[in-house]
């Protein structure tokens, strides 16, 4: 990812946080086994991001109907959880020699594959992810008949990624003279869900 110096986020807590808040990721890599030419493809996946390892740990699970999970085991695979983004008007900029842009957040996140096939460790990896999302299901989860639950485990792939590599890029205006940036904090504050975003993380970053 082109990611010039003043955009990178190499802070471990503050990339967790970001995965966590965006954790609806896109896995890419080939349908197929890898070293052919098969084009790449990429699948949209809910994921629990854990603060275990070297940067992070990602768990999830692929419908077993999905054949990407059988070329993406066991080998590196890159992982992008995309964040808030907006148009940036330069009208918000003093200098009338100005054009266009674009703020946003994005995380590339690689390590290898590995899946999680047993029925008790996916049955775990389910559990965590209701936890992330919705912490009152998991009693109803756990009422709902054996067999229904066996069926829906073994129509999944579980799998678990240790993060090796990563790059945080947050592109929030760090480029611009401070009054710009006031100018476009202030109109990202009043603006839709993913401009207070951006407006919020440039606070953070004392952008």
């Amino acid at each position: 990812m082109y990611t010039p110096k003043l955009n990178q986020v190499t802070d471990r807590a503050t990339l967790i946080e970001a995965m966590r808040a965006y954790s609806f990721a896109i896995l890419f890599g080939p349908l197929t086994q890898q070293g052919t030419s098969a084009p790449s493809v990429a699948t949209h996946l809910p994921l629990v991001v854990k603060d275990k390892g070297e940067h992070g740990l990602l768990e999830g699970h692929f419908a077993r109907a999905n054949h990407h999970w059988q070329a993406l085991a066991g080998h590196d695979t890159l992982v992008v959880f995309p964040g808030p983004h907006s148009y940036v008007s330069p009208t918000l900029y003093a200098e009338p020699l100005s054009v266009p842009t674009w703020n946003y957040i994005a995380i590339h996140a690689c390590g290898t594959l590995e899946l999680v096939e047993d029925e008790p460790d996916k049955d775990a990896l389910l559990k965590n992810l209701i936890e992330a999302h919705e912490p009152a299901f998991a009693e109803h989860w756990r009422g709902l008949p054996e067999s229904y639950r066996r069926t829906m485990l073994a129509g999944i792939v579980g799998f678990r990624i240790p993060i090796t590599r990563i790059e945080g890029k947050f592109k929030v205006s760090q480029n611009r003279p401070e009054a710009d940036r006031r100018s476009v904090q202030t109109a990202h504050a009043a603006g839709t869900p993913d401009q207070q975003s951006l407006a919020a993380w440039m606070t953070r970053l004392g952008s």
